[in-house]
């Protein structure tokens, strides 16, 4: 489900509404981007939810004592609210504004929150969101300054995947098969273009079943998970990830070769982190490497494109 991204439970900014206004800028520019790659290769998914580009929240993420500000800050009528909504997406089309409360689902209520700092009300809504048919519109009830109002946002299929920010100092891109969490360091180094190379390259691990296939092979992720066996089934998920995170760009309308001048330029210089360890190629191999599905792309090739490495997905590894 890409349902937009929504702040991690710890650490949360401090309880002001500036602050709680910058991380809403923050979420939209991660879902917007999660949004467009989603919808843009729904085709190469074979998990799909509907994605109607609303970016939700609940009441509950917020510490207890940071409640009375995200109430004013983002309204809460009810326990979840849309804390934005992607410009031109499905639920801007119908009218879904930032600060809405939902009401309802197709008939269905939402869940209802409790307790503060934890994301369980939030998972719930998503759960919600996509056990809903891809294909159809979503009826939802809405609650603002005045009267519940109903609309119904056309059918948006996309890839199964929550976009997550997470707010933190260091350097974080995690896919765990469920979700995309992208740390807050990368939107404050990086322009959107260069953000959206790093979003592709994790929602290909999902796309390409990683995390079920390293749990199946039984590649040990702890202390051992870059030595022998380990390290090189995880760099070859990696390459795959960078290979296939070419296409979701191209098939997205971003210049594909945006990745290649990521990893020869800001990605290589990254201090530390997930970008140094003999689970991943060097920055310049990542670099050849993308350069290289670039150029074997067929001359005329479709948008949307289904590259070859789609058809590693459900091979086991190793």
């Amino acid at each position: 489900m890409t349902i937009g991204a929504a702040p991690a439970p710890a650490p949360m900014p401090p309880a002001d509404v500036a602050a709680l206004e910058a991380l809403r800028a923050a979420d939209l520019r991660l879902g917007a981007i999660g949004y467009r790659l989603a919808t843009a290769n729904a085709p190469l998914c074979t998990d799909l939810a509907p994605v109607p580009g609303m970016i939700v929240h609940a009441i509950d993420q917020y510490a207890v004592e940071e409640q009375a500000t995200a109430r004013k800050a983002f309204g809460f009528a009810t326990g979840v609210a849309v804390e934005a909504v992607v410009p031109g997406s499905a639920a801007a089309r119908a009218g879904v504004r930032a600060n809405d409360s939902i009401v309802s689902v197709n008939g269905r209520p939402v869940p209802v929150a409790s307790g503060g700092g934890h994301l369980t009300t939030r998972d719930a809504f998503v759960a919600l969101i996509d056990s809903q048919p891809a294909d159809r519109p979503l009826r939802v009830v809405l609650r603002g300054a005045g009267p519940d109002r109903a609309v119904a946002i056309d059918a948006s299929p996309g890839c199964r995947t929550l976009f997550e920010l997470k707010v933190g100092s260091s350097f974080d891109a995690v896919a765990d098969g469920r979700l995309v969490q992208i740390s807050s360091q990368f939107l404050d180094r990086f322009a959107d273009p260069q953000l959206a190379v790093v979003v592709a390259h994790e929602l290909s691990h999902n796309i390409l079943r990683h995390h079920a296939r390293l749990e199946a092979a039984k590649v040990s992720r702890g202390v051992f998970r870059e030595l022998g066996r380990n390290g090189r089934i995880f760099r070859s998920t990696e390459d795959d990830a960078d290979r296939l995170g070419v296409h979701l760009l191209r098939n997205a309308g971003w210049d594909p070769t945006l990745a290649v001048a990521f990893w020869k330029g800001p990605g290589s210089r990254i201090d530390g982190g997930i970008f140094y360890s003999r689970t991943h190629s060097s920055a310049g191999k990542r670099a050849e490497l993308i350069a290289a599905e670039i150029a074997a792309l067929p001359p005329g090739a479709p948008i949307p494109y289904r590259p070859p490495v789609l058809a590693t997905r459900n091979q086991p590894l190793g």
